[in-house]
């Protein structure tokens, strides 16, 4: 049953409208294991269900109140509301939201060196605050043979709604932790012996296609942020630098589209 709002001031439905993702998940710790607060906001039905597929408790729904299509699975019991053009227009400055918004509720995270015990292929971030290319880099990850994704402090929130919008809700599944800043954060790849691999354009390094991985080899592939790229001490940290060859006078892609590749190349377990 859907329950009908048309104030945008209405307090049931405050976690959807006016608030940034940073409040909605509250205060946190990054880097070791901590009891995760807040909640987070999903987008779109696709999303919603893969969210609810991988076992966040739904809160809340919100919905277009002229919304026809049926609705994900959502749990016996769950409010959904059905907003009015006003309430739309408050959340994006349009009358639209994807069809469907629903708050879940954050849980406890995992340290990293669980999530790296019976992986064989990780990406490790620094500084990728981009929402966007963060989102490109897990849905990446998730499809091209890799098993987590590492972040440092300085990266942005895999659950935030547009990294989730982006990764397609492939992030909520996938296997992620947070780690100390890079390159100390290098420790937890490191001791679980894992080889470091840092994607850089520098001209010395060494060309993708030419970069050998055995199959069951444990590898780590550091990407940094756009534009920057990786720290130099995160470089100087890693056991090699690897490059995508570049054509035309283009010296470098966007981190996004070179984690693609390099997944790509890098995840294959032959």
């Amino acid at each position: 049953m859907r329950t009908p709002v048309d104030d945008p001031d209405d307090p049931r439905i405050a976690e959807f409208v006016g608030l940034r993702d940073r409040e909605l998940a509250g205060p946190r710790l990054r880097g070791r294991r901590v009891v995760a607060s807040g909640i987070f906001i999903a987008e779109g039905d696709v999303v919603v269900e893969r969210a609810l597929r991988a076992g966040y408790r739904l809160r809340a729904a919100l919905v277009d109140a002229t919304r026809t299509d049926p609705l994900p699975p959502v749990p016996a019991g769950a409010e959904v509301f059905a907003a009015g053009p006003s309430v739309l227009r408050r959340i994006t400055g349009l009358g639209v939201h994807r069809g469907m918004l629903a708050s879940f509720d954050r849980r406890p995270m995992p340290d990293a060196s669980e999530v790296v015990a019976t992986a064989r292929r990780v990406v490790v971030l620094e500084q990728v605050s981009n929402p966007t290319n963060l989102g490109v880099i897990i849905r990446s990850a998730a499809g091209l043979g890799f098993d987590a994704v590492l972040l440092d402090p300085t990266c942005t929130d895999p659950l935030y709604r547009r990294v989730a919008r982006v990764a397609m809700g492939e992030g909520y599944a996938f296997p992620w932790a947070w780690i100390p800043r890079l390159p100390g954060g290098l420790e937890v790849v490191r001791s679980a012996g894992f080889r470091s691999l840092a994607l850089t354009p520098a001209p010395e390094a060494t060309p993708l296609n030419a970069v050998r991985v055995a199959g069951d080899e444990r590898v780590a592939l550091l990407l940094g942020a756009e534009g920057p790229g990786l720290s130099a001490a995160t470089l100087a940290a890693a056991d090699d630098r690897i490059a995508i060859p570049m054509r035309g006078g283009v010296d470098s892609l966007n981190v996004g589209v070179a984690a693609g590749i390099a997944c790509w190349a890098l995840g294959r377990r032959s």
